[in-house]
């Protein structure tokens, strides 16, 4: 059973170990509170090539982690969010011990070097290129920045061409010692026993103070007749401000989401698709930072559906924000918020991830009985609230936009 953050020994990480016998694998992740948001403004993208880097950079002359891992028929990978960093693999439970000291020499004590690094920005702005061909992930940083206008969460994670070309080997090894190695990190295991993580402390002594927070700058008016509807298929997101990652408010915002969700016992799922036809491919869902949270609506649209769908939309809120769910509505709600949960909790390397992820790198109490518990008590008031929370704000973001 998942077990509470437990400290291994005074100078070793915190560690989460979720044990489980009849587990054959062992997962590992190391989570950092360092993440996209922490990058300065005149090198942003800094965090995301940083991570990359370490991911690749050769061990004593040996390969990278990463392909130390894949050589022992495992998997490893890393990502990197506004908020957070994750560096996980997933091997044999007979590799766990080699694996876990593999992981701490990677990411905290590693090889920076001038050819890594080009080799890796190459990769980076290879990756950029990709997001750019794809409105689908362009709307979703045109929609952070309107959401947070000249603030740090609505920065794009990875970055822009011309910042990421000017990062030196100099910049990226200042971000690592004075922001990363300075950040909250823990350590969470799955497994049929703890890996052997004797001195596998931090290589720095760091206080991990967390970073305060920033002011949020006020949204500006939006409107919809603002939206320039393009003349081919692009992607609309449609959502507001919400919750803090540390509100219990956030809850609320996760059951919401799943009544715009792509289930087909959503309200959105009815009135979009099965009535009207205006829509195959939509999400729905809400994620939480340190100053806010962003809940939004994500749905493919044709040329001259984009008006209506937000419409749809906009009006579903308005009715929740004024009469509530419909109690069976949000009843389904609630057990697709927690079957998700569950179904994480199953797979070794999504419930690794999971607890990573919750507990933001530090050392929060976090378990999934008492998360499934705070989505059962969600009430049809608290989602009345929330979508009128929504509504009040809602702000609308289309890529690509018309020429």
């Amino acid at each position: 059973m998942p077990s509470s953050p437990t400290v291994v020994e005074p100078s070793a990480l915190p560690t989460i170990a979720l044990l489980d016998e009849r587990l054959r694998t062992t997962s590992i992740c190391l989570a950092v509170r360092y993440g996209s948001r922490d990058d300065p403004a005149d090198h942003g993208g800094l965090a995301h090539l940083l991570e990359h880097t370490l991911m690749s950079a050769p061990l004593d002359g040996r390969p990278s982690f990463c392909e130390q891992v894949e050589r022992l028929g495992g998997h490893a990978n890393a990502e990197t969010g506004l908020d957070i960093m994750l560096f996980y693999a997933q091997v044999h439970a007979d590799d766990a011990d080699a694996v876990a000291r593999l992981l701490h020499q990677a990411v905290l004590r590693p090889e920076l070097t001038e050819e890594v690094l080009d080799t890796e920005r190459d990769a980076v702005l290879q990756e950029l290129a990709a997001a750019q061909a794809d409105p689908g992930d362009v709307v979703q940083d045109a929609f952070l920045a309107r959401l947070f206008p000249a603030h740090p969460l609505g920065r794009p994670v990875g970055g822009d061409v011309e910042r990421i070309r000017r990062i030196t080997l100099p910049d990226v090894r200042e971000g690592y010692r004075t922001r990363f190695l300075t950040s909250a990190m823990t350590l969470v295991v799955t497994g049929p026993r703890l890996p052997r993580l004797d001195g596998l402390g931090r290589t720095v002594p760091a206080a991990a103070v967390p970073r305060p927070a920033q002011a949020l700058p006020p949204l500006a008016a939006t409107t919809d007749t603002a939206v320039t509807w393009p003349d081919e298929y692009g992607w609309v997101c449609v959502g507001a401000r919400s919750a803090p990652a540390d509100d219990p408010r956030r809850r609320r915002f996760a059951i919401l989401a799943q009544l715009l969700g792509d289930s087909p016992s959503s309200p959105l799922y009815r009135r979009l698709r099965t009535e009207a036809g205006l829509a195959y491919s939509f999400a729905c869902w809400d994620r939480g930072y340190q100053e806010a949270g962003a809940w939004r609506v994500l749905v493919g649209v044709e040329p001259g559906n984009g008006e209506t769908v937000v419409a749809v939309v906009r009006g579903i809120l308005a009715e929740l924000a004024s009469a509530g769910p419909d109690p069976d509505d949000l009843a389904a709600a609630r057990r697709q918020a927690r079957m998700r949960l569950i179904l994480d909790s199953e797979s070794p390397l999504d419930h690794l991830r999971m607890v990573a992820q919750r507990t933001r790198a530090g050392t929060t109490d976090w378990s999934l009985a008492a998360e499934l518990a705070a989505l059962d008590a969600v009430d049809a008031e608290q989602v009345r609230a929330a979508a009128a929370e929504v509504l009040s704000e809602l702000t609308v973001v289309v890529r690509p936009e018309a020429s």
